[in-house]
């Protein structure tokens, strides 16, 4: 990949990124405030509710308490007691039903008539209770004498002596009109939210659907967080239902609460179209900044590619020349123009030398790779048959452990001579890394290659070395005929046959392929 693709690419890079960091905390921003204003909005839609329900109790207790007071004098007169009933019901219409209880639990009176309860004798869950605490009280949802579902609201009678005559109440309808539902009745969204109140049970006074008025409702607000808080809000749901963003507060007087709850699914709905927007504005941008970026560079990126090819070509005739006109309009494409035409000079004076060296191993003196290869290219472009001798050391690593690898390199350079010493002039010796050598016999037949692998074996394994003493190697032979098989397959076989050799005992010769005569030339004595 060229420089000009990579700052291409790092540009692309850079411009994605930063577009989708852009747009994901776009999202995240959005998100919030999303759910911020909403979770407010219900906070205080449920606390402007509250506070309505609360001072609606604070003017019906003592609407009560005044007509307790007008009855002081006795619950006897019935014509006073009815009158009484009639105009506290009709008058504020804060209440269904209006009734009037003495101390037993008997009816005195009744407004409307025609709940036909005058007379009769209570004993409904919510009169017992006024009748047992003696004082204001909001009952809880319960079932009246006339089977309604009404949450009743009372106050004690005393006379005037301090005696106890009963309680005058009143009741609100849950599952009817009532003053309750004209109050949350109106109120109400239309984009799948939902409003209801429950009173300290947990349950429900008033509910959208009516079917769930009166039941009890796993507690969707935590009493925790209601008794640190009169009103706040937070985020509901759990694995099995839809999330939901409340808002709540508690109305003091009836410890009712209010909630008000919105999907945030309904919620975050505008979140996809604005972040669409933001996409649509941002992509123009983008695109431009891209362009701009790939003609800059462009621009970079051309002298340090003309360079660059230029300097696959120093040793050429007449690259000093192409250098000098490039136009390196920037300092490192300058330096590095300026650096290359310095060095061309010592380059090319340096370069027969390097050639020889390049090819040559340092320590013995014969041919490296580099050099095998070249006169490999020879052999196979002439198309000259040889035989390959891959030759290894015998324990050397023994050698490098005991003696150290001074003396290692004196066994290499010995052994080296001798493979020399016993070479014909047309033969190629090269060390192949470490303690392994070639020799390439070209033209050599069968016995003739095997009789020199034995001779330089033989004559290793006689010579006593300084510190030393004896070493011995480990020769594999092969053969490339020029016709048939790639000539790295000769290589490969020469190579296999040596590993056999080594594990054949060491010291011995191993052609390849094996014959039917023995292919393992094991060592002589002497």
């Amino acid at each position: 990949m060229d420089l000009r693709s990579l700052i291409t690419l790092l540009a692309v890079a850079s411009i994605v990124i930063t577009l989708a960091n852009s747009l994901y905390a776009t999202w995240r921003v959005q998100r919030e405030v999303l759910i911020g204003n909403t979770l407010e909005a219900n906070r205080v839609y449920a606390t402007k509710l509250a506070s309505t329900a609360e001072m609606f109790f604070q003017l019906a207790q003592p609407q009560l308490a005044y007509s307790a007071r007008l009855l002081q004098d006795g619950l006897d007169d019935d014509a006073v007691i009815v009158g009484e009933v009639e105009r506290l019901r009709e008058q504020t219409n804060s209440f269904n039903s209006v009734v009037v209880v003495d101390a037993g639990g008997w009816v005195k009176a009744v407004s409307p008539e025609s709940l036909k309860l005058k007379g009769r004798h209570l004993a409904t869950s919510s009169t017992q209770e006024a009748l047992k605490a003696r004082k204001p009280l909001i009952g809880k949802p319960a079932m009246s004498a006339a089977n309604n579902l009404v949450v009743f609201v009372s106050t004690p009678v005393w006379s005037k002596t301090g005696r106890y005559l009963g309680f005058v109440g009143g009741t609100i309808y849950l599952k009817k009109k009532s003053i309750l539902n004209e109050l949350l009745g109106e109120q109400f969204y239309r984009d799948g939210s939902s409003l209801f109140v429950v009173d300290g049970d947990n349950r429900v006074l008033y509910h959208q659907n009516s079917a769930l008025i009166g039941q009890k409702l796993p507690p969707v607000i935590p009493d925790p967080v209601k008794q640190k808080n009169q009103n706040g809000y937070l985020q509901v749901g759990e694995a099995s239902r839809e999330p939901m963003l409340a808002g709540f507060a508690v109305v003091p007087t009836p410890d009712w609460t209010i909630v008000a709850l919105k999907p945030t699914r309904t919620t975050l709905a505008p979140l996809t179209n604005l972040l669409m927007k933001v996409l649509q504005h941002s992509v123009p941008f983008a695109l431009l900044t891209l362009l701009c970026a790939w003609i800059l560079a462009r621009l970079i990126a051309l002298p340090l590619w003309q360079l660059a090819r230029k300097a696959s070509r120093m040793d050429a005739a007449g690259v000093s020349k192409e250098i000098t006109i490039i136009r390196a309009w920037y300092y490192e494409a300058l330096q590095i123009k300026r650096t290359m035409l310095a060095g061309i000079g010592l380059l090319q004076d340096k370069i027969g030398q390097l050639k020889f060296e390049v090819q040559t191993d340092p320590l013995t003196s014969l041919l490296n790779r580099r050099g095998l290869s070249a006169v490999l290219e020879y052999f196979l472009a002439t198309r000259q048959p040889f035989a390959v001798l891959a030759l290894d050391i015998d324990h050397f690593k023994r050698v490098n452990d005991t003696w150290g690898h001074n003396v290692g390199d004196e066994v290499i350079k010995s052994v080296a001579r001798q493979l020399s010493a016993s070479s014909r002039q047309t033969d190629v010796v090269c060390r192949n890394g470490g303690e392994e050598f070639l020799m390439i016999l070209p033209g050599a037949q069968r016995d003739i290659a095997v009789a020199i692998a034995e001779r330089v074996r033989q004559q290793v394994a006689q010579q006593t070395l300084e510190t030393v003493g004896h070493i011995t190697l480990s020769v594999g032979v092969a053969f490339w005929d020029a016709k048939g098989e790639a000539m790295e397959q000769a290589f490969k076989q020469a190579d296999d046959a040596l590993y056999q050799a080594k594990h054949a005992g060491r010291n011995r010769v191993v052609i390849s392929p094996a014959t039917d005569d023995g292919s393992v030339t094991p060592p002589q004595s002497g």
